[in-house]
């Protein structure tokens, strides 16, 4: 009882600071020019004792959000040097690029897709998961063609040291060509993911074929690889409540209170777009493979409320597991669906994905011809194939799509201020095709008890 007042009343808190904020105007013509400050500070000290009770990560971001909104409406200036800070995070972000995307295809392909002794199921996954995948693509490049959500951003100068100069190919050759690594050294300098992907597609199907125990003792490397970058980018997630508040404080500080509207309209967007998705095309799945909406919908509310919170698909995968099972979903088929779809069939990070690069062009006023937006999902395609089921990890992905195709990396910090929002909509509807999926591959193979 005592938690839920507690949320209530936080809830009320942030809806008092936000309508103090929006109406500092009139409050300071009928009570002065310092009350709407002092009104909204007392509310986020209530706040902040309340997230500091609860200690909780994710907490700790929604707090920063609005705690750096409000530093860059009071003290603007000062809100303006913490850029550095966004930077520092979006660093360190980069460095995981290239080893979580080889460790997780590596293993995702070499270590399942012995397609002798998984059979039918391998390559029924990985059918379903591309159909469905580039289906949520089309839908995300849809949205935000309509919303328009990034149009009327006016970003602040770029100086050329900020700048990714990586000029896309001009013609169908050089499409074709850029796709090829001619040094992986060279693709991972540069940030080109789409080489990084390739190499370790090719990389995984040439370890495939290597016979024991030479196989196992890459493999294990591999995973062990993997392992780390997870607790890398789990370490490096701890330094987000600092960077997500100085992006926040930043973009109000720089561009004012009204740039926010920009920021919903993008969150809308999104939410939106996910939605349609469920209804489109998960539901439609449900229906042919003669899934109990009610009986699924009951069984994933816990592994849901798990990767909602955490923001993390593969915190939530044990209670996903058992919950796939108690709807008759054998086991080796869940166990082998759910984690191949971590890098496979992350539906809500390749929506979003194809979304936010189309966000960050027309943020920065470049007008992408439908030509362009399609090799970019084409691209998304691959790239989005190597997404761990991390926290935050989609904007790794997004950050290399953008610099391969010569977009400006300035439109992200202003993501990275709603990114956490975001990331807990697109982590539950990965989660949610994901255990979908195991029930379509149960289904198709016969052994489905549902």
């Amino acid at each position: 009882m005592l938690k839920k007042t507690n949320i209530i009343i936080s809830l009320i808190t942030a809806t008092l600071a936000v309508f103090v904020t929006l109406f500092s105007n009139t409050i300071s013509g009928l009570m002065g020019n310092h009350t709407p400050s002092i009104i909204r500070w007392i509310a986020l000290a209530w706040f902040s004792y309340l997230c500091w009770k609860r200690k909780n990560l994710t907490t700790w971001i929604l707090f920063s959000m609005v705690i750096g909104a409000e530093i860059g409406l009071d003290f603007p200036i000062v809100a303006q040097e913490l850029k550095i800070v966004s930077k520092i995070f979006l660093r360190l972000i980069k460095t995981i690029i290239a080893p979580l995307i080889f460790g997780t295809l590596v293993v995702g392909i070499a270590g399942h897709a012995n397609l002798k002794q998984v059979g039918r199921m391998g390559w029924k996954s990985l059918l379903y998961f591309e159909v469905v995948t580039t289906i949520a693509l089309f839908i995300g490049l849809l949205a935000i063609n309509i919303s328009k959500a990034g149009v009327g951003i006016k970003l602040p100068p770029v100086l050329d040291s900020e700048k990714l100069d990586v000029p896309p190919p001009s013609g169908w050759q050089e499409t074709i060509l850029h796709i090829f690594p001619e040094n992986i050294a060279k693709s991972i300098a540069e940030g080109q993911v789409l080489q990084i992907v390739v190499f370790s597609i090719l990389f995984a199907i040439g370890l495939a074929m290597v016979k024991e125990p030479h196989k196992r003792n890459l493999l294990n490397f591999c995973e062990s690889l993997t392992e780390v970058m997870f607790k890398f980018t789990s370490a490096i997630m701890y330094f987000a409540p600092f960077a997500v508040g100085a992006a926040i404080a930043y973009t109000v500080g720089h561009m004012g209170f009204g740039i926010l509207a920009n920021l919903f309209n993008l969150l809308a967007t999104l939410y939106i777009a996910l939605f349609a998705f469920v209804l489109i095309v998960l539901l439609p799945i449900a229906l042919i493979i003669r899934l109990p909406i009610k009986k699924f919908a009951t069984a994933i509310i816990e592994p849901v409320s798990i990767a909602f919170s955490t923001t993390s698909s593969e915190a939530a995968l044990p209670a996903a597991l058992e919950a796939m099972e108690k709807i008759g979903v054998p086991r080796k088929i869940a166990a082998f669906v759910l984690p191949a779809g971590y890098s496979f069939n992350l539906d809500g990070s390749t929506l979003y994905l194809s979304l936010a690069t189309v966000f960050v062009a027309q943020a920065a006023g470049i007008d992408l011809p439908i030509g362009q937006q399609v090799l970019i999902l084409f691209t998304l395609m691959l790239t989005s194939k190597g997404i761990a089921g991390v926290p935050r990890a989609s904007l790794v992905i997004l950050l290399g799509t953008a610099t391969a195709f010569g977009l400006p990396v300035e439109p992200i910090f202003i993501i990275l201020g709603i990114d956490e929002l975001m990331d807990m909509a697109r982590t539950s509807i990965n989660l949610v095709g994901n255990c979908l999926a195991s029930c379509v591959i149960a289904r198709w193979e016969g052994e489905a008890e549902f």
